[in-house]
């Protein structure tokens, strides 16, 4: 697991029961190791910051940005924290909460594809034959 402020943990527990929609319907997709066997958390705490979502296996948090990540300061802040993330070994995705609306197939492809760029299947074939 990856190092957390202990601050955070009960403002992650608020934010764990109060999901936005996008957030919501996204979880419903990725919970109980629904993808790829993989165990996703919610509301996770990492460092300073608390994601959205988190596959400690596969070094991936998923984040679903509403509005106010397309301001110019939401931006820069959401650089930063990426940039933190990422010198942590993880992989950020971002989604707009109108991609996981409104196009939750892409979403979870997206996701998959991802997840196999890290971890591609093997091959049933052996090599050398």
């Amino acid at each position: 697991m990856k190092i957390y402020n202990k601050k955070l943990k009960n403002r992650s527990r608020i934010l764990r029961k109060n999901l936005t929609d996008a957030e919501r319907l996204l979880w419903s997709k990725i919970r109980k190791k629904q993808i790829k066997g993989l165990q996703f958390y919610r509301q996770k705490p990492i460092g300073n910051y608390i994601v959205d979502f988190y596959c400690h296996a596969a070094n991936l948090v998923i984040e679903v940005d509403g509005g106010q990540h397309y301001k110019e300061s939401g931006r820069k802040r959401d650089a930063i924290r990426d940039h933190y993330l990422e010198t942590m070994g993880l992989a950020v995705l971002r989604f707009s909460d109108v991609d996981v609306l409104t196009n939750m197939e892409g979403v979870i492809q997206r996701i998959c594809e991802l997840l196999n760029e890290k971890n591609p299947p093997k091959s049933p074939f052996k090599k050398g034959g």
